[in-house]
Formats: C-alpha cells, sequence, structure tokens
C-alpha cells in the first residue's frame, strides 16, 4: 500500500486552505494487500477524483490485510470497498470503481435522468 498511500497525498497539498475546508471530499478506500482489484480501483479513483473535484479531496487506503479491525467502522464486507466519508451523508461503493458513470451516481458527482 507503500505506494497508493504516496499517490493519495499528493492532491491534499494542491488546494487552498480556503477552498479545502469547504469543499473537501474524504474518501476511504479499503483493499486487502496490493491485489490487482486493489490497485485498479485505487487507479480509477484517483483519474475520477482528479477529473471531477479537482484537488478538493482526500484519499485513505485502508489495508484490512494489516489492520483488519478497521473495517468494522463501516462494516466492510466486500473488497474493495470505496466509503464516501464527507461530503455526507456517508456512502459506499464496492468493486473495483472501473464503471466510472455509477462510481459518479454513487458518490453524488452525477444526477441520474
Amino acid at each position: 500500500m507503500k505506494e497508493m498511500k504516496e499517490k493519495s497525498k499528493s492532491r491534499t497539498d494542491a488546494a487552498t486552505p480556503d477552498t479545502f475546508d469547504n469543499d473537501k471530499w474524504v474518501l476511504r478506500l479499503y483493499v486487502a494487500g496490493q491485489s490487482p482489484k486493489a490497485l485498479t480501483a485505487f487507479a480509477n479513483l484517483k483519474k475520477i477524483c482528479d477529473e471531477q473535484l479537482e484537488g478538493k479531496y482526500s484519499i485513505e487506503v485502508i489495508d484490512l490485510l494489516i489492520n483488519p479491525q478497521l473495517g468494522s467502522e463501516y462494516q466492510i464486507l466486500a473488497l474493495p470497498t470505496l466509503v464516501r466519508k464527507l461530503p455526507v451523508p456517508v456512502r459506499k461503493i464496492i468493486g473495483d470503481l472501473s464503471n466510472t458513470e455509477r462510481v459518479l451516481v454513487g458518490l453524488d458527482l452525477l444526477q441520474t435522468n
């Protein structure tokens, strides 16, 4: 997860303090090691965030192989799982996040007709 954590920290510095506090998106990606699905989910999430949230986000990668107890807070039952902590309400998306439209709808970034 070291590779994923280093990448996830890079965008938090891009936002100014004023906009970061008002528009901050806090995302947690729960994974089990650096499996192909976990790496794909992270890459897909990073791309979506770069395109849609323009530096107003932070991604925390939680490896449940290292810290299995951290999955209980949001009742993580499948991996990878993305949890949107902020803005509220909390939302969860399960899978490798390859269906961009589904992820955008799930994060409430895209309205369905």
